[in-house]
């Protein structure tokens, strides 16, 4: 006799992909911290070839292309990432490529680091990682050189080009394999460049990376 559950069971998060009706359902969420060079030097950093470091989010923060975002509580500072999003099939192979927003608690973010305290109430809140449909490798190819950009209310905030990653995606996947086990359905954010800003409530958000996909969202007001 099969198990039943204890209390109703979540569904699991699904993103669309390009051009079909098929869903690509989300396992886990990774991101790189500090992968642009010009990003780190306005976070603060001084070693940019430093090995990359990863955060997480939960699956369940994706939010659809589109939509209208809820404004997180507890922060006065929310900060957008524009970010290429890598989506893996089995054995860590890429199964295509997305546009998403690292929506950050910036304020929350700053706080924790000062005392030393995870990041998870800064990073991985709900609704906190707007996205794009995923085009599949078949249709685009491994995109290396593409523009990648973010507009708030028609406003140039963010602009660079994904070469200029510190680490490319290859070298992203193979150290962050030595700490999970990466599996079919994970997704990786692979950091952002210069120009992280502020959003407020009613903000109309449009981004993307050229050959990939454009993401467009809205703030919702408090």
């Amino acid at each position: 006799m099969p198990d039943e559950h204890a209390v109703p069971a979540a569904p699991r998060p699904t993103v669309a992909v390009a051009g079909s009706r098929l869903r690509f359902p989300v396992r886990r969420i990774f991101c790189v911290g500090r992968n642009y060079p010009e990003h780190s030097r306005e976070m603060g950093a001084s070693d940019l070839r430093a090995p990359p470091f990863f955060f997480s989010k939960p699956a369940d923060a994706v939010i659809e292309c589109g939509a209208v975002v809820p404004f997180p509580s507890r922060t006065g500072n929310l900060h957008h990432e524009i970010e290429l999003v890598v989506a893996l099939d089995a054995g860590a192979r890429i199964f295509g490529y997305a546009v998403g927003n690292d929506l950050t608690r910036r304020d929350v973010q700053l706080q924790m680091k000062q005392e030393g305290k995870p990041w998870d109430t800064a990073k991985g809140f709900d609704h906190s990682a707007p996205i794009t449909p995923i085009a599949t490798v078949d249709s685009i190819g491994h995109p290396s050189r593409a523009r990648i950009w973010l507009e708030v209310n028609d406003a140039p905030r963010q602009n660079g080009d994904i070469a200029d990653m510190i680490w490319a995606v290859p070298e992203i996947i193979a150290e962050l394999s030595t700490w999970f086990t990466l599996a079919s359905g994970d997704l990786i954010f692979t950091g952002t460049p210069a120009g992280v800003g502020p959003l407020n409530p009613g903000d109309r958000v449009r981004g993307g990376v050229d050959g990939v996909g454009v993401l467009t969202h809205t703030m919702a007001a408090r």
